[in-house]
């Protein structure tokens, strides 16, 4: 049977056979979970004709190094990395030597707030134990602290395509141009679309609120149109809520010329996701969502849990992004040292209540994809009458 036919600048953009793309889905918080997109998981959606994305972000300069290797061992197909450049990493605390030890970064009050927190929900408080820089990015740097090292090797090792997760590649843009890189860069409002646009990416994608994992406030329909309109002729890659054919021939039909999809790879076989997470993920329904600041100190949609709720109650604030981590990592720590897996974090977006069962990612993708021609090619048509107008004249 001949493969499905969908093509669109996207495809032509990054050399891939079908506007769809794994979106690097990496760890936050000293690796509570994750990554989720491993080379395993971004080779098989490559290898279907999607881009497969690998999630960076927690991963140290030499062990993303071994993720690229690893993810060219299983395709000949273009391929991308994620990483986060968030402006704010550490906050007030980037413009000072880093201490002998990050706790000491956390305020009193705040690691005071959550053991209490935990005590509460019977959970003993437990200091975990320390991470080796070789494997974790480094506390400080350009971009917020995570990303020079890693920016060097995504550089250094010619990667097809680079995504911002968060934040702005511009102070790598030129040399990842002469390396022939494509840059995508994640927007969740239309002021950013514009600031990125002028920077030089390649193509912006539009996150709506949907979306599981780092999220902002604007749903994915008015953010997608609105930033279309706002950076054209710059292509716009939707994101958000899709994970099925009806959501991606929606966004197609907006004008988007791809869509970047996470939550619906979420329960890939290839997923390096933990069990009881994927299960909670199959078990929900489309309510079952929270956004919270309390996994990386940036808005975050996971699945909701006590923990989520005892946190938002308590009037703990966040601290900005890095420094969070720093406490979460013990909280994370305390948490399966006490058997608490259901109360770690379990990013996942609204589109999780269509999800019911697991399935290769390429039988995911196909899925997508086969579902977007037909609505494409026989749903749209048979359903909808559409002639264009001639103003009114005869």
């Amino acid at each position: 049977m001949a493969r499905p036919v969908l093509r669109t600048a996207f495809c032509d953009l990054v050399g891939v056979e079908y506007p769809v793309a794994l979106a690097g889905m990496g760890p936050v918080a000293g690796g509570i979970v994750g990554p989720v997109a491993t080379a395993e998981l971004a080779a098989a959606v490559s290898n279907a004709g999607g881009l497969g994305v690998i999630g960076g972000s927690g991963y140290g300069p030499e062990r993303l190094r071994e993720e690229i290797a690893r993810v060219r061992a299983l395709t000949d197909k273009p391929f991308g990395v994620d990483l986060l450049l968030p402006a704010n990493y550490l906050g007030e605390a980037a413009d000072r030597p880093p201490p002998a030890d990050p706790r000491e970064l956390v305020p009193a009050e705040v690691r005071e707030g959550f053991r209490a927190m935990l005590a509460a929900l019977d959970v003993p408080w437990l200091e975990a134990p320390s991470v080796s820089t070789a494997t974790r990015p480094a506390l400080r740097g350009r971009g917020g602290g995570m990303s020079d090292a890693q920016m060097e090797v995504v550089i250094e090792e010619r990667v097809p395509v680079f995504a911002s997760g968060l934040g702005s590649p511009a102070p790598w843009l030129d040399r990842l141009h002469a390396n022939g890189a494509v840059v995508l860069s994640l927007v969740g409002n239309v002021k950013n679309a514009r600031r990125l646009a002028g920077a030089g990416v390649d193509a912006i994608v539009a996150q709506g609120t949907e979306a599981g994992g780092h999220t902002g406030r604007i749903g994915t329909l008015p953010l997608v149109t609105q930033v279309i309109r706002a950076v054209a002729p710059l292509p716009v890659v939707a994101a958000g809520g899709i994970g099925d054919g009806r959501g991606a021939a929606a966004m197609l039909a907006a004008g988007a010329v791809g869509v970047w999809c996470g939550t619906a790879f979420l329960v890939a076989e290839e997923a390096n996701q933990p069990r009881a997470q994927l299960e909670r993920i199959l078990a929900a329904t489309e309510e079952d969502t929270r956004i919270t600041r309390l996994y990386s100190g940036k808005t975050m949609r996971n699945i909701r849990n006590p923990l989520i709720d005892a946190w938002e109650a308590s009037g703990i604030r966040a601290l900005p992004m890095g420094v969070q981590g720093i406490v979460i990592r013990d909280v994370v720590h305390s948490l399966r040292a006490a058997g608490r897996d259901d109360l770690l974090m379990n990013a996942a977006g609204q589109i999780a209540g269509m999800l019911t069962e697991t399935r290769p990612a390429a039988a995911i993708l196909a899925g997508i994809v086969a579902e977007t021609v037909e609505i494409l090619t026989e749903g749209l048509p048979a359903a909808v009458t559409a002639r264009a107008g001639n103003g009114g004249h005869a």
